[in-house]
């Protein structure tokens, strides 16, 4: 027991590391006076849009979540799951230690609705997987539409259909039930990623932006990837880093991506926080209490334990 709590203390040490020393370097490489003035004439209507076109990426994020539980046998109302959906946004941003939302959503589907860990571990697993696939689907769009990257349309298009071929022989060998959802999940998929790619080009707007939106577009998707980074409060100073050096490499404006990294964050952090309502009305989840951190730390440590 002693050892694993030792070990999540150096997970946590190791993001805390990783968060700050991300901010510190891109605070070194940007002007603030540059960013305030941005930040002065920006357009707040269309940031109001992108807040609203990010809000309908989760609706469709939460409705693929479902339809990956289905699958295991789980039925939860659409209204159920995303308030469930909800929660886990905020413990994904807040939730100190290295279970995360998602780990919190296991746990508690488990207690509450006496399903199996694994099951629950599986549709969450492969809930994610479709999203990192739309997100490589989309990002290989946009590399065609970019003839500055010298990538031939034949390479870019091989490795979608591979990718996507592949990806699907395995589900469809090894995880059945979830390959027989795999058409609507991957509609959802696409759609929860477009949304967001819409969400960007309105904080472009926002920003009185007049220029090609392609790079800024590509390297806003594949900064998206750092997610799967060990970090504290959803990945901030990672995005931003990925985004910078982006934008040196491209040569398009690194302040531009920036704030187009910074509001994008801003914006799924408002809509994370609407998962605190579910603290205070636990009743609205279907329980008396919410589990604490604590309760499912120590749940998520012995399950380890059991294992070895």
């Amino acid at each position: 027991m002693k050892k694993n709590k030792a070990l999540e203390i150096t997970k946590n040490i190791f993001k805390v590391i990783v968060t700050f020393g991300a901010l510190y370097w891109v605070t070194r490489k940007i002007d603030f006076v540059e960013l305030k003035n941005a930040l002065i004439d920006c357009n707040w209507g269309f940031l109001f849009l992108a807040f609203c076109s990010y809000a309908i990426s989760q609706l469709i994020a939460s409705s693929r979540l479902n339809s990956f539980f289905k699958a295991i046998k789980l039925f939860l109302t659409e209204r159920y799951n995303f308030r469930l959906y909800q929660l886990g946004l905020l413990y994904n941003f807040f939730l100190p230690g290295g279970i995360g939302g998602d780990g919190y959503k296991v746990y508690f589907l488990k207690k509450e609705h006496h399903v199996k860990g694994r099951k629950v571990l599986s549709a969450v697993f492969f809930d994610r997987l479709s999203g990192l696939w739309a997100l490589a689907v989309i990002i290989c769009a946009l590399v065609i539409f970019m003839p500055r990257l010298a990538i031939p349309n034949y390479l870019t298009i091989s490795a979608a259909i591979i990718g996507t071929a592949s990806y699907y022989f395995i589900l469809h060998t090894f995880f059945k039930d979830f390959a027989k959802k795999f058409i609507s999940t991957h509609i959802k998929a696409i759609g929860v990623q477009s949304f967001q790619v819409i969400a960007a080009i309105l904080i472009l707007y926002s920003l009185n932006f007049q220029y090609k939106f392609s790079p800024y577009l590509l390297i806003f998707l594949v900064s998206s990837l750092v997610s799967i980074v060990p970090s504290i409060g959803g990945g901030v100073g990672l995005r931003e880093l990925v985004m910078l050096y982006g934008a040196t490499y491209l040569q398009i404006n690194e302040h531009t991506a920036v704030l187009l990294s910074l509001f994008f964050y801003i914006i799924s952090l408002l809509m994370a926080t609407s998962g605190i309502y579910y603290i205070f009305r636990p009743e609205r989840l279907g329980a008396k209490k919410l589990p604490s951190v604590a309760e499912v730390e120590e749940e998520i440590i012995t399950e380890k334990i059991e294992e070895n």
